[in-house]
């Protein structure tokens, strides 16, 4: 076979191509600095992008936390509670994190409770996502943000949804792939649809999960939207599907994306955001 210099084999069009590639996404910009960040208005289709995690509040205050791995785009719950809340009223995070939601509230004069089981701030209440302790139909919006498997460790707690893999092998030829998470999610849906107010709205916002098998080519693929969607349909009447533009800090890089083409799988994209809606009449 014809070798290049120093005996290496020549590189393939392929792999330029790859090589090329990566380093382009290596040189986009990581984002808009705050202060400069684009006014929000409401968007009007069902693709959402916006180039940062965070929008500039008009009160000069942060959603959230940016150390906190795996936090809500900030925007993505103002636009929800732009359309489907009014002033004052009651919204409800049963998965809180790092607080966004609640920050998200007070900017818009909504009320915003929220709970954790490892709350990061005075104004989370302690509560695991299954059990809430709010009375039937009392709130009038609902947002959750919950683990994508077992990604991130948000929690020692073992009662953690994140602990629970959603491609756990089945222990059963009866029981389907990650049976313990979505088990504990439909917990979950089922509590938002008791504390909600009929003919009220919720939003979940979700991704896909991937992760890299040795010996199973292509990896191992989760469709963790489609199965949540499944489960909401038999608790809510599905208003629409939003597809929204990922921005995280792994897609711009380019080691990632080579790693990608050479092994056959995709990086995630885009999140989920159901929107639905409870009518018990």
């Amino acid at each position: 076979m014809k070798r290049g210099r120093q005996g290496h084999k020549p590189k393939s069009d392929l792999r330029e191509r790859i090589e090329k590639a990566a380093s382009e996404v290596e040189r986009e910009p990581r984002g808009v600095r705050p202060g400069k960040r684009p006014p929000l208005r409401v968007f009007t289709s069902t693709l959402w992008e916006y180039p940062s995690q965070h929008y500039d509040s008009p009160n000069g205050n942060f959603q959230g936390s940016k150390d906190y791995t795996g936090a809500t785009p900030s925007w993505v719950i103002w636009q929800l509670l732009q359309r489907y809340t009014r002033t004052g009223d009651t919204v409800v995070d049963p998965m809180c994190g790092s607080g966004t939601t609640l920050d998200v509230c007070t900017d818009l004069d909504r009320k915003g409770i929220g709970f954790d089981l490892a709350p990061t701030r005075p104004e989370i209440t302690r509560a695991d996502a299954r059990e809430l302790p709010l009375e039937n139909e009392s709130v009038d919006f609902a947002f959750v943000d919950p683990p994508y498997s077992t990604h991130v460790d948000y929690s020692d707690d073992p009662a953690c949804i994140g602990k629970l893999d959603a491609g756990a092998r089945a222990a059963s030829e009866h029981e389907p792939e990650g049976a313990r998470y979505y088990e504990a999610m439909e917990e979950v849906i089922a509590e938002l649809h008791r504390v909600l107010r009929n003919r009220r709205y919720m939003g979940l916002y979700v991704s896909d999960s991937f992760r890299k098998e040795k010996g199973r080519k292509g990896g191992h693929f989760m469709p963790i939207g489609f199965e949540l969607f499944a489960i909401m349909r038999d608790y809510f009447r599905p208003v629409d599907i939003i597809s929204v533009v990922r921005h995280n800090q792994k897609l711009a890089r380019g080691n990632w994306h080579k790693a990608a083409q050479e092994g056959n799988y995709f990086l995630r994209g885009f999140n989920y955001l159901f929107i639905m809606k409870k009518e018990d009449d």
